[in-house]
């Protein structure tokens, strides 16, 4: 029996190439049947990698691997502004506001001579799936929109969200007794880059695993309204920019 704090993670593979115009709710509908999670549960979460979510989309473009500007030009075209260079690694800020290496441009887990970008809305795309899913399947699930990022001060990557709705992007507990009664004052979890790097752990990075079906969120986390974007940092806190 799981306990009230237990999350259960499924791997969501069988779901195949996706491409331009393809119904993903329905990819994914199917997929999490044929997997025998059995039918989506209200309150799970679905953690979906951007990519699958970027090929739906059609945010799919030609390069030319021969090309040693393109990816640069291609990086550039998807910025506001470059903060920082180092040899090819441009670190950018995006139209969407994330700061980010190279624009999130990817050129893994795609056919050479293609690159992948970030969907033009990843809090609107999670809201999109969100809702045709629930019309499919008949439940109130959250879904979280995942991509890989580095972060300030650690090496290594993790995975975070871009994109999210159903679910907190943010719990703040400030105010709150900790385990010994103190009030806390500053502490505000990023509930969502959590799930999200969680779910990473069993999708892997060349296993082809590109959806998590999370289960045991907590109910308190799961609420409407809230978007990925609130995790950005404004520039007027951001030390790096």
């Amino acid at each position: 029996m799981m306990r009230e704090s237990d999350l259960k993670l499924f791997a969501i593979d069988g779901i195949g190439e996706v491409r331009a115009g393809d119904d993903l709710a329905t990819l994914l509908g199917d997929a999490i049947v044929a997997h025998g999670v059995g039918a989506l549960e209200s309150g799970d979460v679905l953690v979906v990698t951007s990519k699958i979510v970027a090929k739906a989309e059609g945010r799919v473009v030609r390069i030319d691997p021969a090309d040693v500007m393109a990816k640069a030009i291609l990086v550039e075209s998807e910025s506001t502004r470059v903060l920082r260079r180092r040899g090819d690694l441009l670190i950018t800020e995006t139209t969407h506001g994330f700061v980010c290496a190279n624009a999130g441009v990817d050129l893994s887990n795609v056919e050479e001579g293609w690159a992948v970008l970030l969907p033009l809305d990843p809090d609107r795309s999670a809201r999109r799936l969100r809702a045709d899913l629930r019309r499919r399947l008949g439940v109130e699930i959250a879904v979280i929109i995942s991509d890989t990022f580095g972060r300030a001060w650690r090496n290594g990557v993790t995975d975070v969200a871009i994109g999210c709705s159903g679910i907190a992007g943010i719990v703040d507990l400030r105010g709150t007794p900790d385990a010994n009664g103190r009030i806390l004052e500053a502490t505000e979890v990023c509930v969502v880059d959590e799930l999200a790097s969680a779910a990473d752990l069993i999708m892997g990075k060349a296993s082809n695993v590109p959806a998590v079906v999370i289960r045991g969120a907590q109910p308190e986390w799961l609420r409407e309204g809230s978007v990925a974007s609130e995790v950005i940092r404004t520039p007027d806190e951001d030390l790096f920019r």
